[in-house]
């Protein structure tokens, strides 16, 4: 745990970055508790893959919304 570097802490953090340009608190709160859990399980080998998706796609939804509803507007 000693090793993290903050790039790795970037990579693991990225989709709660991108939830801040997106819309809603939900997703927002949701990608911070998948970043959290990605940080933890990264001590095992692949262990961050699956929380760090789930989020990246959460993030991905709460952005292409934001864009959607200004494309509406």
């Amino acid at each position: 745990m000693a090793d993290v570097t903050l790039t790795t802490l970037l990579i693991l953090f990225l989709p709660f970055l991108l939830s801040l340009a997106g819309q809603g608190g939900q997703a927002k709160m949701i990608t911070l508790v998948t970043g959290i859990l990605a940080l933890l399980l990264s001590v095992q080998e692949y262990g961050a893959v699956l929380p760090w998706v789930i989020g990246m796609i959460v993030a991905s939804v709460s952005v292409w919304e934001r864009i959607r509803q200004r494309r509406l507007a």
